[in-house]
């Protein structure tokens, strides 16, 4: 049996749940850093399996320097016009030629991202909201020396976190922000797919501070617009009775003044219309999450590639590993921290160390769940190489 180095400590924090405070934040799928976030692993997802169906490998690429630079809009009730659509820049590195067969990446890498934002807002004319700039740096490779080495090996050295379970707001955050832009949204036009749900748990009390874009064309004037807010509050408040039991305020939109006429209105429900600006990297965690009271990578998880980044790899496996430390530990484990870190060149399933920190439940032995969590970083780290099917099939989160 492969020996790895993997440590487990005991998790010497106080329970999540039982501290007094805990921020939690999510940017929903339609602002602009999450958008260059699906737009990133998109285009991965595309070239990687252009380079499959010409190889049968991922050859190199990275695709993680998305960027949005925000346009110029023109919102108003019942109406507004684009005066200046947003650039989408697609920067980092792909292979573009396999032994000097020129492969057509522009054009592929291009549709890949415009299907992307289609997916996400159906409804909007990309063609006046958007344009698309191919910025990817170009290289090419001989197959002959493609495989020279045996296994995959780290090509940075960095390291990926994880964490299980999601605490109760974590849970009510994350799902909130479903709520609005997979569900809410299909009813209520006049709800964009731009949200950020920031969540603040005190005292057992917890407030949720939304951010809404809505869509100036399906919203009359400010009495609707007011109504359609409050309508969100309640909705919002009444999905979080499903998901605990503690206090919960909603607040929608906090930055309005009605008396001064500012309203969050938008032409497309989308904020990058109108100056906003987004970067790969800068929104969730691979765990979908921004989470300051726990372990996190700052990392760009998202276009990276599948086969060799440990930045991605890394992430994606610690939340792997810590997520089935739980399940399989059956009550027994409270909370779990992941970290990995690798040493480039080292084989990936191979990292320089894996820690596992371990807050056992009241009346649980340490040593008892020790093993178990230890045979589970053992066998997902022994399994690295499944991670590049999971993301392509795409069963497993990168924002």
């Amino acid at each position: 049996m492969t020996q790895r180095n993997i440590a487990l400590e005991p998790l010497n924090a106080q329970y999540i749940e039982d501290r007094e405070v805990e921020f939690v934040e999510r940017k929903g799928i339609g602002h602009p850093d999450s958008l260059c976030d699906g737009i990133s692993e998109s285009v991965s997802r595309a070239l990687s399996k252009l380079y499959t169906e010409k190889t049968g490998s991922i050859l190199h690429h990275n695709t993680d320097e998305t960027h949005i630079v925000g346009g110029q809009a023109e919102p108003a009730f019942a109406g507004g016009k684009i005066l200046r659509p947003a650039t989408l820049a697609l920067v980092g590195r792909a292979t573009t030629q396999i032994n000097g067969e020129k492969l057509p990446y522009k054009e592929l890498v291009t549709k890949a991202a415009t299907d992307y934002l289609a997916t996400v807002v159906p409804d909007v004319d990309l063609s006046k909201t958007v344009t698309v700039q191919c910025l990817l740096g170009e290289g090419s490779v001989d197959l002959k020396g493609v495989f020279a080495q045996e296994g995959y090996l780290a090509n940075d050295t960095s390291f990926g976190c994880g964490f299980a379970p999601f605490s109760e707001t974590e849970t009510l955050v994350l799902e909130t922000e479903k709520f609005l832009t997979l569900r809410l949204a299909k009813t209520m036009k006049a709800l964009g797919k731009d949200v950020k749900v920031m969540g603040c748990r005190r005292d057992g009390k917890i407030e949720l501070t939304v951010a809404a874009a809505l869509v100036g064309q399906h919203v009359k004037g400010k009495e609707e617009y007011i109504n359609l807010i409050q309508e969100i509050t309640s909705k919002v408040a009444d999905n979080a009775t499903h998901l605990t039991k503690r206090e919960v305020k909603v607040s929608v939109n906090t930055g309005d003044n009605y008396k001064h006429n500012v309203f969050y209105l938008t032409v497309t429900g989308l904020s990058m219309e109108n100056g906003d600006d987004g970067s790969t990297g800068r929104g969730n965690r691979a765990n979908g999450l921004i989470t300051p009271y726990r372990p996190m990578s700052m990392e760009a998880a998202s276009g990276k590639n599948p086969v060799t980044h440990v930045g991605k790899i890394y992430n994606i496996l610690a939340n792997r590993i810590a997520d089935d430390i739980v399940r399989e530990a059956k009550g027994d484990v409270r909370e779990v921290h992941v970290r990995i870190l690798s040493q480039i060149g080292r084989s990936i399933d191979q990292p320089q160390v894996a820690t596992v920190n371990l807050l056992p439940a009241n009346g649980t032995n340490f040593e008892k769940v020790s093993k178990g969590a230890r045979e589970v970083a053992d066998r997902w780290l022994a399994n690295a190489s499944s991670v590049p099917s999971l993301l392509m099939a795409q069963k497993v989160t990168t924002f």
